[in-house]
């Protein structure tokens, strides 16, 4: 039996009744008054039905997002990083720029700190300067061992 235009018009007449669109597919028709539908041919009989139940819209169907929740949450605690979810080179991830003005700014601060606070003379700190400038020090820690070699008492060897 054929309710191809009872469903069109029951979706124009629950589009205007909700406020937003429903389609033809969201129409649900009542399989117990098949007949009863069918033989609705006005707006007017559609609307009667809908106002008895016989005709509804269906509710929209959503996307879940518990899984992308999940993936996120992974991502979150550094998971799914391996060599299968990766797409740029070692380099696009963490630029060698990057690293370098991390360990750069890192290593001038502590000698400013240094300075600061008169564990370094002016031209100690100005010399240490020009080192980390030239890439001797692989690290902070790199840098204070070298500072100890050179016999500058440090706050934190004590």
């Amino acid at each position: 039996m054929m309710i191809t235009n009872q469903k069109r018009m029951a979706a124009q007449i629950l589009t205007q009744k909700e406020g937003r669109t429903v389609g033809v597919h969201r129409v649900w028709v009542n399989p117990d008054y098949l007949d009863d539908v069918s033989s609705a041919v006005q707006k007017d009989d559609i609307r009667r039905l809908i106002e008895e139940g016989l005709i509804k819209a269906k509710p929209i169907q959503g996307i879940s997002r518990g899984r992308a929740r999940k993936a996120a949450a992974q991502k979150a605690k550094g998971r799914r990083k391996g060599q299968g979810s990766r797409k740029g080179t070692a380099n696009s991830r963490d630029p060698k720029k990057a690293r370098w003005m991390r360990l750069i700014r890192a290593q001038r601060r502590v000698l400013k700190e240094l300075r600061g606070d008169e564990s370094l003379t002016p031209s100690e700190y100005r010399y240490y300067y020009r080192k980390a400038k030239g890439g001797s020090y692989r690290s902070i820690a790199h840098m204070q061992t070298n500072m100890g070699l050179d016999g500058i008492k440090l706050g934190g060897d004590e």
